[in-house]
């Protein structure tokens, strides 16, 4: 699969003609498809706990890992280099972490 298109500046890329906020390009590779990984496991908790008390909790473990790749919050460009790798430091758990609770 192809990486869909990035606006000019790298910060948005294009799906169906609307623009979402980039992955920080500065992520270890590694470090990069760990968090894409957690990411996807909290979505498909989110598509499981649709309507019942459990879906805010496991939103909140989306919105983490979403924060944790430069998708959410101060936008990396905007971010020292410090800053940026503490952000992809941070410990973003996975639904099954039992540190999570």
């Amino acid at each position: 699969m192809s990486d869909p298109p990035r606006t000019a500046d790298g910060h948005h890329i294009v799906v169906d003609g609307r623009k979402w906020r980039a992955t920080d390009p500065a992520i270890p590779e590694e470090r990069r498809a760990e968090l894409t990984r957690i990411l996807m496991a909290w979505r498909r908790k989110v598509r499981q706990a649709r309507g019942t008390d459990r879906e805010s909790a496991v939103r909140a473990g989306v919105h983490a890992a979403k924060v944790a790749l430069g998708e959410r919050g101060t936008p990396w460009w905007e971010q020292t280099d410090e800053q940026r790798r503490a952000r992809w430091e941070t410990h973003v758990p996975a639904p099954d972490d039992s540190s999570q609770d």
